[in-house]
């Protein structure tokens, strides 16, 4: 495969890697001829958070959350509503997933809920920004593209990062996440289409890019068109298994093409 996510010694963690051979020219240019087709269809981009803008929880451990997610529901004497595996699992969506299942609709859910957004909070200040992704979405914009942000991460959340970037005029007012209404997380496409409902924006004329399977079905349930964004194999592997057809390993490729230099 001529394009695919790199994360070893020889490369960047997000370089385009094109081969000399020249039976493997092909599969490039269709590539790149597909994504200038996406690309120029869509008039409202529906941006997901962690992954295609940041990784948020680069510098602040997500293990670390789940552990003190664990840890404040044994202090409430609820140590019960996880499984074992729930109890060691790294990431912290799923300990809230596994209460919500239990407990919907519960004051516990919402105290969680609020105890995991202010972690996600914590978590700003040492978030990695994702390679290509700042000017992207400043060129996004200034071509004349509607963004939203459809994450399932907390809506504050994603508004102090893009603040931090000087990204918020981006975005502004159109920031869709979690509410403590759980059932409504990605896979469903409830923030998509709040989003869509207030950019005025037709399925047709929307793109996706998110880095989850999880984005994907979402995307698909609302009709949206579907770019995947994988900074390692296994996102790309899983991501392709669901479905998808549009997987890059970095954005520069999305930058070039949005700049007619590809």
């Amino acid at each position: 495969m001529v394009r695919r996510p790199l994360g070893n010694h020889h490369h960047g963690p997000d370089t385009l890697l094109v081969t000399s051979d020249t039976a493997q020219t092909e599969p490039v240019a269709a590539d790149t001829a597909n994504l200038r087709e996406v690309i120029k269809r869509a008039r409202f981009v529906l941006f997901d958070f962690d992954g295609p803008i940041c990784r948020l929880f680069a510098g602040h451990s997500a293990e670390d959350v789940a552990k003190d997610l664990v840890e404040w529901l044994e202090r409430q004497g609820m140590r019960g509503l996880l499984t074992e595996r729930e109890r060691v699992h790294p990431d912290p969506m799923v300990v809230l997933y596994a209460v919500n299942r239990r407990r919907p609709h519960s004051d516990l859910v919402a105290e969680l809920e609020e105890r995991f957004t202010q972690q996600e909070l914590k978590a700003v200040a040492s978030a990695w920004p994702t390679p290509y992704a700042d000017p992207l979405i400043r060129t996004w914009s200034a071509v004349g593209a509607r963004l939203a942000i459809t994450t399932n991460n907390s809506p504050l959340t994603a508004a102090r990062y893009l603040a931090s970037r000087g990204l918020s005029a981006c975005f502004a007012p159109n920031i869709y996440g979690r509410t403590q209404n759980l059932h409504h997380l990605k896979p469903d496409p409830h923030c998509l289409n709040r989003a869509m409902n207030a950019l005025g924006a037709a399925p047709s004329a929307s793109l996706m890019i998110g880095d989850a399977v999880s984005d994907f079905h979402a995307a698909r349930q609302a009709g949206v068109p579907f770019l995947g964004y994988a900074r390692n194999e296994a996102k790309e592997k899983a991501l392709r298994e669901a479905g998808a057809e549009e997987v890059v390993g970095s954005l520069e490729l999305v930058l070039r093409v949005l700049r007619g230099q590809a």
